[in-house]
């Protein structure tokens, strides 16, 4: 298509663009460098998937923000597994008291009219990238609704997701809702392997998919 950067996708659903060639950029630096430049300890949301990626994101930032996890993960087709994971999210605040918690809705028929028409999508691929936004959405709008100074997500941990993605994604909405992103790739330094070890020490439940029934198959 003429005018269109080399790389970049026009998906299918809802005119969607992303760039599967996008520069490589280090976020983790990124982040490091609004760290070292913050006064005092701004108020962070951060969006969590699930209480073992969670775990070494928040060892990382507890220190550096106030922060509240949101656990909303509209993928989760099975409601006691998305139930379970809720749990063991909200056990491992209590028991570390790294964050508070902000409960939300589960709202799984959201991701239910968003994959209409992707359901042969494979994994990695243009539905995934359509969740991630769907999440980050609704962080960065619960984030500016309750005068939050950043919003950010424990997905860049996995090394089954792409951070180039993510960021993509939420500097966009940074832009849109004039809301702070703070751009991450956890998943540096170690972090998933760090996961690991904590989800161990806490005897964290560790899924074996990512939650819609896509992932399963």
């Amino acid at each position: 298509m003429k005018g269109r950067k080399t790389g970049e996708i026009l998906t299918k659903k809802q005119g969607v663009r992303y760039n599967k060639t996008a520069m490589k950029i280090n976020f983790d630096e990124k982040m490091q460098e609004i760290i070292k430049n913050e006064k005092n300890k701004p108020k962070l949301l951060l969006h969590s998937c699930c209480a073992p990626c969670s775990s070494a994101c928040l060892e990382r930032i507890a220190k550096h923000f106030q922060v509240t996890v949101l656990y909303y993960n509209p993928n989760i087709d099975d409601e006691a597994e998305y139930e379970k994971r809720k749990s063991e999210q909200i056990r491992f605040l209590q028991e570390t008291g790294y964050a508070d918690v902000l409960d939300c809705g589960h709202e799984k028929e959201k991701f239910e009219e968003m994959a209409k028409g992707l359901e042969e999508e494979p994994e990695r691929g243009k539905r995934c990238y359509l969740c991630y936004e769907l999440r980050l959405k609704k962080t960065a709008e619960v984030a500016k609704a309750r005068a939050f100074d950043y919003f950010c997500t424990t997905l860049t941990l996995s090394p089954h997701k792409n951070a180039d993605w993510l960021n993509e994604i939420g500097y966009r909405l940074e832009k849109e809702l004039g809301v702070n992103y703070l751009p991450s790739d956890f998943k540096k330094q170690g972090g998933y392997l760090r996961s690991i070890e904590l989800s161990n020490e806490y005897g964290l439940y560790r899924q074996s998919f990512c939650g819609c029934k896509y992932s399963k198959r």
